[in-house]
């Protein structure tokens, strides 16, 4: 059963590095494409906003590049349309982690029926010797064929733990970007329904902290 826990190790690692490779903060929520679009969206310039989502593969850009597709509509049109892509999103952000998961469930399994087998396979020996021999037990030969069976398990276990650990890292991970994401939406939604709800200066994509320097619009100036 060693064969099967080593493939599994070497298929864990290769999935987790693989997620935590795609799941970089510039690859889900760039903070550059946040502060380029704040701006866009303030002096409500939606057309530009939109292209510049439409050319962005941040996770970010395809939930805020939905809702921005219908500025001025609805609140209720606007929200729904950006839940709908940020759950497809996120679905994508856990893509391999079910498999992850299950290698760090299944490991210790294959550990544990690697013992079972050995250690079945160790008493039929030393039934058979005793047999043979018609004497005592060797207590030599079954000692060594006791720990050589639980060598299996100690190599799930080897795996699993780490697995287990990277899992719960990547789950953690997409559970936070997946709080921003909700977060930088409904600041967006109140930016899209300026029209009907109020001035949009008073929202910004950025941290509450952050400041720009941006400059006013024309119909701010003339007012």
């Amino acid at each position: 059963m060693m064969a099967p826990i080593i493939l599994c190790s070497v298929i864990g690692l290769t999935l987790f590095l693989e997620r935590l490779f795609n799941l970089q903060r510039t690859k889900v929520i760039p903070a550059r494409f946040i502060e380029i679009v704040s701006r866009y969206l303030q002096d409500e310039r939606f057309s530009e906003a939109e292209a510049l989502c439409n050319n962005n593969p941040s996770t970010i850009a395809a939930v805020l590049g939905a809702g921005i597709r219908y500025a001025g509509r609805d609140r209720e049109l606007i929200k729904e349309v950006m839940e709908e892509v940020g759950r497809r999103e996120v679905f994508f952000l856990e893509r391999f982690t079910n498999a992850i998961g299950a290698i760090a469930t299944i490991s210790p399994l294959l550990g544990l029926l690697g013992t079972v087998i050995g250690m079945i396979s160790m008493f039929q020996r030393v039934v058979f010797a005793a047999e043979q021999n018609q004497a005592s037990v060797d207590v030599g030969l079954l000692a060594t064929g006791i720990w050589q069976a639980l060598l299996t398990t100690a190599a799930g276990l080897l795996v699993a733990i780490p697995i287990f650990l990277g899992h719960r890292y990547i789950m953690s991970l997409i559970d936070r970007y997946a709080v921003e994401i909700e977060d930088l939406a409904l600041k967006t939604v109140e930016m899209l329904v300026v029209k009907d709800q109020g001035p949009a200066h008073e929202f910004s994509l950025k941290r509450e902290g952050a400041s720009d320097d941006v400059e006013p619009s024309d119909d701010e100036a003339s007012s």
